[in-house]
């Protein structure tokens, strides 16, 4: 795209803050609006990498292998809330391992002393682990730093934008009611942060579709438990279903790793996941001529494919 045309990116989750550094860095002049910055879904993510529960594959497998690059690199500064950690994904089952995982590092089945208890199968390798409100700083820092700028404002439609050579449209599940998108659906997350009692590794259950996640990421003095994918609720208030599934969340992390019985309690993270059959990149020109790229529908996967996602977005922008 021809220098000194301007690209407003609506959205400023991962996907949204991602998309803006990938162009400002390359001479791009960027406008970044949305209401909340950075986003409140991405903050209330755990992170690590992951294709999880996302479509098409091929395009998933593309985008979250060009992310796992750029993740593996960003880990050597540990400015960027990035780092690459050790764990176990286990099953109560006998399940094969998921194909994403068996190339990455220090891939193994774990032996029996290894597993928790009530675990049949579990599979140890190496992959990134992502502080959020720390990485989220980060990218903000990236982006001011390529000259990209923010504005704070709630728009009733992606003409409210304002004049633009090219809208980029990272609005998560506010895409349901702004293009409209009657195939995006809410899936409701928590986690709970709590103080580190020592753990550096993270572990994660194979739960399948179940909406009662299992998992912890270490993040130096912290620890996020999760979690919860709950289909089709799009609420955020931190009300008694919230307490309670918080106190689910905590009871299944310390039946895995009993030190977490006596951590503290920090924070309480809740987001909803744009969940869609499949992501949606790709450019669309309106009837009043305007080019519209779209980047958004990545359900639980924001994190993983948010580079690959980004860069796809570079090259659907128009030549002139």
């Amino acid at each position: 795209m021809a220098a000194g045309k301007r690209v407003v990116v609506v959205g400023a989750g991962v996907a949204g803050i991602t998309t803006a550094v990938v162009l400002a860095e390359t001479g791009v002049s960027v406008h970044v609006i949305a209401k909340e910055v950075p986003g409140v879904t991405s903050l209330a993510a755990g992170a690590m990498w992951g294709p999880y529960l996302v479509e098409p594959k091929n395009k998933v497998d593309q985008w979250g292998q060009r992310s796992l690059e750029i993740f593996r690199r960003l880990a050597e500064d540990p400015a960027t809330g990035v780092r690459l950690a050790s764990g176990i994904e286990a099953s109560r089952t006998a399940e094969a391992p998921p194909d994403w995982a068996t190339p990455l590092p220090g891939f193994r089945p774990c032996g029996p002393a290894e597993l928790p208890a009530g675990f049949s199968a579990g599979y140890r390798f190496t992959m990134p682990l992502i502080d959020m409100p720390t990485y989220l700083d980060y990218l903000l820092r990236r982006l001011d730093a390529a000259g990209g700028t923010v504005e704070r404002r709630r728009l009733a439609s992606l003409a409210d934008a304002g004049p633009a050579t090219v809208l980029v449209n990272c609005t998560g599940l506010s895409a349901k009611a702004l293009l409209p998108d009657p195939g995006l659906r809410p899936t409701r997350g928590q986690h709970v942060v709590v103080t580190n009692p020592g753990l550096t590794e993270f572990f994660s259950k194979d739960t399948g579709l179940s909406s009662d996640l299992l998992c912890f990421y270490p993040h130096g003095d912290t620890v996020v438990l999760g979690g919860t994918a709950i289909d089709g609720e799009g609420g955020l208030a931190s009300d008694d279903t919230a307490a309670a599934a918080a106190a689910s969340i905590l009871a299944r992390c310390a039946e895995v790793e009993p030190r977490l019985a006596a951590a503290r309690v920090l924070e309480h993270r809740l987001g909803v996941r744009p969940t869609r059959a499949t992501v949606r990149v790709e450019a669309d020109r309106r009837e009043d001529d305007a080019v519209v790229v779209h980047n958004y529908g990545h359900g639980g996967a924001g994190v993983t494919l948010s580079w690959g996602c980004a860069e796809e977005v570079r090259g659907l922008l128009p030549d002139k």
